[in-house]
């Protein structure tokens, strides 16, 4: 029987805008995660994907509803405490990939395990041991100016599944590479999950990234209009 790892239960985020009036970003989520696959949020711009996988990864509260993650209501927790899971348990994977420019694909991956607190001696190893995952094994002592836009949304990669996440939230990461890389992208985080069981979340919008997917919900307007 499958785990849930991450469940949300009528989760709404309402904004207010200039005029004092209010805009429904999210309406009554319901949405349930599986440890170890592939799920995607899929949805045109201005759908709620990227609104929704804020508040699943504790990155933003909603206005209404539950999420819990391992057991625990994340909405009610204390802003510090939201912020060592997101460090520890979790990581994230974005559209611009914020790697550090002076440093090397190596030391931005190791800066990572520091901000998780991994253990001192076994960083080296362990830095090495992902940049091989996702095949930098070769290029990880380059500096992101010296690297190809995949290799850098790889670098990203390692850096955010180093510190053996519980979840990798992944938003649009896709969208600044060429199709071809696109996939290649996609197909890494596929892989992880295969291989290394890694539970993943990615939004895009999309369509050729469905058929790799172990789960797709599909938004629109803030709801989810289909699921499969």
């Amino acid at each position: 029987m499958s785990e849930i790892i991450l469940s949300a239960h009528d989760v709404c985020r309402d904004f207010k805008i200039g005029d004092g009036s209010v805009v429904s970003a999210l309406k009554h989520i319901d949405i349930e995660i599986e440890k170890g696959k592939l799920t995607i949020l899929r949805g045109r711009s201005g759908s709620g994907k990227t609104t929704l996988i804020n508040i699943l990864g504790a990155l933003d509260r909603p206005t209404k509803g539950v999420v819990d993650f391992g057991g625990r209501d994340i909405t009610k927790l204390s802003d510090k405490k939201r912020d060592d899971i997101r460090r520890c348990e979790m990581a994230f994977v974005f559209q611009s990939v914020a790697l550090m420019g002076g440093l090397t694909a190596f030391e931005n991956v190791e800066f990572g395990l520091r901000l998780a607190k991994y253990p001192y001696a076994k960083r080296k190893a362990r830095v090495t041991e992902v940049m091989t995952d996702v095949g930098l094994d070769k290029r990880m002592h380059h500096r992101p100016s010296e690297m190809s836009g995949g290799e850098q949304q790889r670098t990203a990669i390692a850096r955010a599944i180093a510190h053996e996440p519980m979840i990798v939230f992944a938003d649009e990461p896709t969208a600044e590479l060429d199709t071809a890389t696109a996939l290649h992208i996609v197909k890494l985080f596929k892989d992880l999950v295969a291989q290394r069981g890694m539970t993943i979340i990615m939004t895009t919008h999309d369509p050729s990234m469905m058929d790799i997917a172990d789960r797709v919900y599909t938004l629109e307007d803030g709801e989810i209009i289909d699921s499969r």
